[in-house]
């Protein structure tokens, strides 16, 4: 599919700090302004675009959020020698308060609110843009501001809370607390529902839609343990009837499957000879056009981490007992002797750096498959513009299924995970079996956790599960090997914000760091 990139160059967004007073006072009389500049639709969408480009870049969605995520999991194990000292920091848990992918974090998701912010105090005022388009292009705004907030709120708790554009120094914000956090995002996800539509034509895919609202609404709910309003927003996007299950699993993280029928919220990339700026996306002029995912996770690359054991031993085998063996493993990585490069290629070991895993008793090398280009190419040192996949309808299927097990009504959740389970090209075996009998609470929250951990590997979900589950007491055994009571559970808050905020200092920190 033809893929049309939200982007622009406008909003550089960045201080100039000068001990020339009058310096400060000095106006480019030809430059754009935040009061001169947001006069018409054009110029709005504009604005918008910027938010879109900034959650699209190095910091965020293409590299490190990725990342980070990824590695807070135990989904992943070290490549080998090749990963970079910051990144297994975080893998093993001896991460610092100067950690670069934690502040990559903070940076990324801080510019995104700032430019959010001047789009949602700006936008009201720009009336020449009819009612409807102004308040959609502001809801969206709005949703990308609590994406912001939901995944700082998750991965550092309390956290300052912007709602303006900062204008000085003197604008500087004390930390909040978590829950008022995730109350801002749900503020901003409810008028985003309000104002988002259901669907886009065509040119305008990988914008933000009523069902994303409703969706990312249901993931802070979690993230705080409502279960009850997380099943009212998730209801509300199966009722739509605008989603289902795809056949093909493969479909959902390679190219030529993009805006399917199961996708709820992608960000999006095109393919563009290589287009990737190694750390250009704090600006809004150096974009990606494309995502280093097959370069970082894939056999052939750089192989920086590999699927963990316990991943790889997560899948219902024959050898376990188990009726089947699910299809989603071979779907889900690349192992010795597979075919790639459209059937042209063979995966053997001599080409595949780094580690080897332990699959069912045996020693092989095993990589990611999912968003690796190798499926049609045989270089795996590429970038590619295959979009990356926020929000799918399995999700809300197994989000809803653990709703509905904790009311009490185990046979709605059991229904609901064998839709995903029936996916034509996985035909796994409907709950109960042999392994997951479902007799009761426990026994079906213990098969909706493995249905989300193999089902989801690698999308970035992983962490946010195991976040809420040890917050809110539904961890039969803690996944992380490294995790310290009172330390792990959140990120440390970046050195170089308590440095640097006025309204911060070290008591501000996160404990155990």
């Amino acid at each position: 599919m033809k893929k049309i990139l939200i982007l622009s160059s406008f909003l550089a967004l960045a201080a100039t700090v000068s001990c020339n007073e009058d310096e400060l006072t000095k106006v480019n009389p030809n430059g754009v302004t935040f009061d001169t500049y947001f006069n018409n639709q054009a110029e709005l969408t504009a604005g918008v675009n910027s938010i879109y480009a900034l959650v699209q870049s190095n910091s965020l969605v293409s590299r490190e959020w990725f990342f980070t995520n990824d590695l807070r999991g135990d989904e992943m194990a070290s490549g080998g020698g090749q990963l970079e000292t910051p990144r297994n920091q975080l893998l093993i848990g001896v991460h610092d308060t100067g950690n670069s992918l934690v502040d990559a974090q903070w940076r990324g998701w801080y510019r995104t609110i700032h430019r959010a912010n001047v789009v949602i105090e700006k936008g009201p005022s720009v009336t020449s843009v009819p009612e409807a388009t102004r308040n959609r292009l502001i809801g969206e705004a709005r949703f990308l501001r609590a994406w912001a907030y939901y995944e700082l709120g998750s991965l550092f708790g309390g956290v300052p809370i912007y709602t303006e554009f900062v204008k000085s120094v003197e604008g500087a914000k004390a930390r909040s607390t978590q829950k008022e956090v995730y109350d801002q995002a749900i503020a901003d996800l409810k008028f985003a529902e309000s104002a988002l539509p259901a669907t886009y034509p065509a040119a305008e895919l990988g914008r933000a839609t009523k069902a994303a609202a409703q969706t990312l609404l249901a993931r802070v709910y979690l993230q705080m343990g409502d279960y009850a309003n997380a099943k009212t927003e998730l209801t509300k996007v199966v009722s739509s009837g605008l989603y289902k299950i795809v056949d093909n699993y493969l479909d959902l993280t390679n190219e030529e499957g993009e805006f399917n029928a199961e996708s709820i919220f992608e960000v999006v990339y095109a393919p563009s000879g290589g287009a990737y700026n190694w750390g250009g996306d704090s600006d809004g002029t150096a974009l990606q056009e494309e995502t280093v995912r097959t370069q970082e996770y894939s056999a052939i690359g750089w192989r920086n981490v590999i699927p963990s054991n316990k991943i790889l031993n997560a899948y219902e085998r024959k050898s376990k007992g188990d009726a089947k063996d699910d299809p989603r493993y071979d779907m889900s990585y690349w192992k010795e002797g597979d075919k790639f490069n459209n059937g042209a290629s063979t995966m053997t070991a001599d080409r595949v750096q780094g580690n080897s895993s332990v699959v069912d008793g045996v020693t092989q090398k095993v990589s990611w498959r999912k968003y690796s280009v190798l499926y049609k190419v045989d270089n795996g040192f590429a970038t590619s513009g295959i979009n990356m996949r926020i929000m799918r309808y399995a999700d809300v299927l197994l989000m809803l299924a653990e709703c509905e097990n904790e009311a009490g009504n185990q046979a709605a959740a059991i229904a609901l995970m064998n839709q995903v389970r029936a996916r034509k090209s996985v035909d796994m075996p409907p709950f109960p079996t042999k392994n997951y009998p479902c007799s009761n609470k426990a026994e079906v929250l213990a098969a909706i956790q493995h249905e989300r951990f193999v089902e989801l590997a690698a999308e970035q979900v992983r962490n946010f599960d195991i976040l809420r589950w040890r917050k809110n007491g539904k961890l039969a055994t803690e996944p992380l090997t490294y995790f310290q009571k009172g330390k792990h559970e959140l990120l440390p808050i970046p050195q170089n914000e308590v440095d640097n905020n006025p309204k911060m200092d070290q008591s501000s920190q996160n404990p155990g760091y």
